[in-house]
């Protein structure tokens, strides 16, 4: 069972939010950090990509680039643009996109429950990166931004949510990107003791978004128990810092490929191989979206193409088999492009269906990408049968949108 706890949170004052608060170290480059942050002194980014203190280049693994980001989370700190709350709280965070709002609990989790499995993942972990991640909460000895969990709809916690929604929040602001986020305290002793004990009858937690941070808080956490002969398993440091959603709640928006090259096919060679595997149908110059599962959408030449993937060509009841980027992967990247690593292959990039079919477009009628394949989006359903069946996701099949935003609380580990 889940085992959580609340926490006294590190964040900013209400007037101070919105400056403070910044998207996702991970989905944007040093460049547009920096321009983000210019002219604000008090943007997250310098406390997650301090390298923006630096000259234009700096490498973001350099020591100094790591020694500025404990400076600068101390300078935060001192200044009052976050400040630790005087006892232990969960958190409300709710986000709001084209109108439709998710609601988390935000919770410190057990670095326990990770390590045995109780926190499910979907996706593997490239080494390099944990570490990367590692020295980011061990030099700050806190989790600076949290990560992103779902778990099964549970009555008790709908209930906590609504209760504490229905109150005045602490923050409420629109982000640059048009996305809405609210934030509720939930200072009742009662409510944070129904919290506990309602996470105590979950079996499982999935993490949603964020499988590098996840193991990185966790790994960290796990080290400093093994280093500490008091370890008593009651320390701040076995948690660490995370949204929970209802998982009902969450949409996996699609998740894009666009590919360099045709791998030595002509366009009415690579259709005509197509048709082996798929019902090919031409759609013409308007933007075709895929429909269902297992149908497609290829972008070529100016034309857009409905791809239906033949009978037999997938296991619908095989958990990864079944999955559109399996097939996409196997019978049009593997076996006609001859691309066979999603991960370090220069010849195919990856697209967020956030920024919609017209950005497929843009990129192959620009002549940097040859096709644009377009993917129906896996569904929550799909993802914790992965999980629970101990699968993993090929890469690049998930995109959560809104991106949890940076800064709203923070998690220290002592």
């Amino acid at each position: 069972m889940a085992k959580v706890k609340p926490f006294r949170g590190v964040r900013p004052p209400r007037e101070f939010v919105e400056q403070v608060a910044s998207r996702p170290y991970d989905v944007l480059n040093s460049q547009e950090a920096r321009a983000e942050a210019e002219g604000n002194p008090r943007s997250l980014y310098h406390i997650i990509k301090p390298e923006i203190d630096f000259v234009d280049g700096t490498d973001e693994h350099d020591p100094k680039v790591y020694d500025k980001a404990v400076e600068n989370f101390k300078a935060f700190q001192n200044e009052g643009w976050l400040v630790q709350d005087d006892k232990e709280h969960y958190y409300i965070y709710a986000q709001t996109m084209d109108g439709r709002t998710q609601y988390g609990i935000v919770v410190a989790a057990n670095v326990d429950d990770y390590m045995n499995g109780v926190i499910k993942k979907h996706e593997l972990t490239r080494r390099d990166k944990e570490e990367d991640r590692m020295k980011h909460v061990r030099v700050q000895n806190a989790n600076i931004e949290p990560v992103f969990f779902a778990f099964p709809d549970n009555r008790d916690l709908d209930e906590v949510i609504k209760t504490v929604t229905a109150g005045e929040p602490e923050y409420d602001f629109v982000a640059p990107d048009g996305f809405g986020h609210t934030f509720w305290v939930i200072d009742n002793d009662a409510l944070i003791d129904r919290v506990t004990k309602a996470f105590d009858k979950i079996p499982y937690l999935y993490i949603a978004d964020g499988h590098h941070r996840t193991a990185a808080a966790a790994l960290v956490g796990n080290e400093k128990a093994r280093l500490n002969p008091d370890h008593k398993g009651d320390e701040e440091y076995n948690y660490f810092l995370a949204v929970a959603f209802p998982a009902s709640h969450l949409k996996i928006i699609d998740y894009n490929r666009v590919v360099r090259d045709l791998n030595g096919l002509s366009p009415a060679e690579f259709l005509e191989k197509l048709e082996k595997n798929f019902i090919v149908k031409d759609m013409g110059t308007v933007t075709y979206h895929p429909e269902r599962l297992h149908n497609f959408s290829l972008y070529l030449e100016g034309r857009w193409y409905s791809l239906t993937a033949r009978e037999g060509t997938y296991d619908d009841a095989d958990p990864i088999g079944v999955l559109d980027v399996t097939i996409s992967s196997d019978l049009i990247l593997r076996d006609l492009l001859g691309i066979t690593d999603l991960r370090s292959d220069k010849r195919i990039d990856f697209v967020g269906g956030i920024r919609g079919l017209d950005e497929l477009k843009r990129r192959v009628d620009s002549g940097e990408m040859a096709m644009a394949l377009a993917l129906f989006p896996v569904s929550m359903d799909q993802l914790i049968r992965i999980a629970d069946t101990g699968n993993i996701m090929p890469p690049k099949t998930t995109w959560f949108e809104p991106k949890l935003r940076s800064g709203l609380v923070i998690h220290k580990l002592d």
